[in-house]
Formats: C-alpha cells, sequence, structure tokens
C-alpha cells in the first residue's frame, strides 16, 4: 500500500522536499504502527534536511538522508502492533517520537517506550507539538538542572518551542521563573506563567547583577563565561542547541569551567523516553502544561513550516495536520495566549 508523505531526497534547503506517495510502512514484532493525525516541527528536522552541523552526515547519511522522511514527532491512532507489542492496541490514541523520524507521512513506525496514551484533554494538533521540545525542556531542567522549588531559574528563549514549555514547567516544579524574549513576544511569555520577562534587545541579562540558580539557555548566543557570571554559586548552567561557536565551545571548556568556583556549565542532547512522556502527560492532565501553537500546516505545506521555523520569527510550535480534526487549540488553564524556537 502507499501513502503520502513528504520525502527529503538530498540535503539543501526547504525547495528540495517533495511531496509524494510512498510505501507505507510495517511494524517490526517489537513496533506500533501509527495513523498519524497531526506532527510537530522541530528544529531537528531543518538540521537534517541541510545535514547542519556537518556531524548530521556521519550519523544520518553522508550524501543523502537515510531516513528521508522527516519529522519525528507524531499524535495519532494505533493502526496495528507488532507481535511482541502488549503495551497498546489497535484503536489507542497515542503521541509520541521517533528515533528515525518518519512523522511527515500518513503512516509512521515507533518503538513502544517512545510512544504514550494521549490526554484526552488534549487535540492531536496539540499533543503533537510536545515530545521533543517539551521533553528537552523537562531533561534540560530536572535531570541536567537538578531544579528545585523555591529557586530562581531564567530561560533564555522562553517564547520557541522548547522555551515555552521550559517556562510552565518550571512554574509546575514551584520555580521563580525569568523568560527573556523579544518585545513582540513578552505578553506569550507572560501568560505561559513567568514572574518576570525581560526583552533581550533592551537587557542583557548577563550585565545586570542578577543571579539565578539555573539559567536553561535554548539557542544560547552568550560567551559561556557571562551566563557563568550570572549564576549564583553552585548555580548551573543548561545549554541545548546553539551557535555553533557556543556548542564548540562548551565542549572545548565546558568541564574546565565547571571545575572553578561551584558554578557547573552542561551541554545535553534529548533523549526519547516513554517515563517522561506519561510525565508531561500528567502535567497537562492537571492543566499546568499547553503548548503554544503559532501555525497549522497541512501536510503538503512542510517546506513552508521548516522554512518559517528557520526564519526563527514562530512563536511556540508548528504542527502539520496530516488528518484534521478541527478543534480549537486552547491555551494554558486560566490564562490566554497571545498569538498563539524548536
Amino acid at each position: 500500500m502507499m501513502m503520502k508523505a513528504i520525502v527529503c531526497p538530498t540535503y539543501g534547503s526547504p525547495d528540495v522536499l517533495e511531496f509524494r506517495d510512498v510505501g507505507k510502512p510495517s511494524p517490526e514484532d517489537d513496533e506500533v504502527l501509527i495513523k498519524v493525525h497531526a506532527a510537530g516541527v522541530n528544529a531537528g528536522d531543518w538540521h537534517l534536511m541541510r545535514a547542519d552541523p556537518f556531524l548530521i552526515r556521519l550519523m544520518f547519511g553522508f550524501t543523502k538522508p537515510k531516513h528521508p522522511i522527516l519529522g519525528g514527532d507524531f499524535a495519532g491512532r494505533v493502526e496495528a502492533v507488532g507481535k511482541d507489542v502488549r503495551q497498546f492496541e489497535v484503536g489507542d490514541e497515542v503521541f509520541g517520537a521517533s528515533a528515525t523520524f518518519g512523522a511527515f507521512a500518513e503512516y509512521v513506525t515507533a518503538a513502544p517506550n517512545a510512544v504514550a496514551l494521549k490526554p484526552t484533554n488534549m487535540t492531536f494538533e496539540q499533543v503533537a507539538a510536545v515530545p521533543t521540545a517539551a521533553m528537552t525542556a523537562l531533561q534540560g531542567l530536572r535531570d541536567h538542572g537538578e531544579i528545585r522549588a523555591g529557586q530562581e531559574v531564567l530561560v533564555n528563549g522562553a517564547s520557541g518551542g522548547v522555551g515555552s514549555f521550559a517556562v510552565q514547567i518550571a512554574k509546575a516544579l514551584g520555580a521563580h521563573v525569568t523568560g527573556v524574549c523579544s518585545a513582540s513576544k513578552m505578553d506569550t511569555v507572560r501568560a505561559l506563567g513567568a514572574d518576570h520577562v525581560i526583552d533581550y534587545r533592551q537587557e542583557d541579562f548577563t550585565k545586570t547583577g542578577r543571579q539565578y540558580d539555573l539559567i536553561l539557555g535554548v539557542g544560547g548566543y552568550h560567551p559561556l563565561a557571562a551566563y557563568k557570571r550570572a549564576l549564583k554559586p553552585n548555580g548551573i548552567y543548561v545549554m541545548t542547541g546553539g551557535a555553533m561557536k557556543q556548542m564548540f565551545e562548551a565542549m572545548l571548556l565546558g568541564s574546565f569551567m565547571s571545575k572553578t568556583g561551584g558554578k557547573r556549565i552542561v551541554n545535553f542532547v534529548q533523549k526519547i523516553s516513554q517515563q517522561d512522556l506519561l510525565f508531561l502527560k500528567e502535567l497537562m492532565d492537571q492543566g499546568k502544561l499547553s503548548p503554544v501553537i503559532d501555525k497549522s500546516y497541512p501536510l503538503a505545506d512542510v517546506p513552508e513550516a521548516i522554512a518559517f521555523l528557520e526564519s526563527g520569527k514562530a512563536r511556540g510550535k508548528l504542527v502539520v495536520e496530516v488528518e484534521p480534526t478541527h478543534v480549537p487549540v486552547v491555551a494554558p488553564k486560566a490564562q490566554t495566549v497571545a498569538g498563539s524556537c524548536l
């Protein structure tokens, strides 16, 4: 059988992406097959599309992607299960992430430990925006940042995909949160629960003298020494993504800089975790976590979605509607998000 999908036959700009028929996948014995209703757009999609950084070629194919269908995050219904799968049944409404991409299509396969039941109070479009970005925020704050209730936490890049989840998760875990974003997105970040919001064009938080227990840098651009200056004694700077210069600086100097003065610098890559999906589901069930969705696109318009994400103008997340449900997106409980960068 055939299905519609977005295919990346070679590395390059969004212009290389093709909307065409491909073979429908079949689940292995230890996989589930999901009929995709919606998919989330992440920075990983355009990094893979462009093979940027070059290291991607060593991991995903030197001359062209060995997994040509982009899209890591999905939400939909279980269509079939492999004979060794016991956790899910046909018809279950689920969300999750695929380590081999493939979600920009009508069907995708995934390992059961990368899938969870969908919250009943969320649409497919909403939960498709969650897995990669929210797990990145959760793991950065909790596992690497060792967040504790009452701490002063700053989220640099608070209006983007990861940052908008980080603000909500940090608040849910009892922190006092400062969000850094552009002026046009400050109302959005306040609506997510930030106690204080800084317009990065008007104020450099690393030079104010105020210090934080934990800084989560999403796409960081300051020198590591500046972040370290903004930390309290024994504070932690956690970075995920960012400018290539800073990533190399973290790899080369992060460990050394963490050995002086009690302050730590941590760089990490998000890992798919069913336990984390279940934790996020619980927050969504409780009304403490909801995605900020800027725009939704039909499957055929994935190139446009990725181009918009690359522009840096997205407010929160972008979603692809593969099987639209046309249920309106709602903002976090008791809050209103204006307008609605991973």
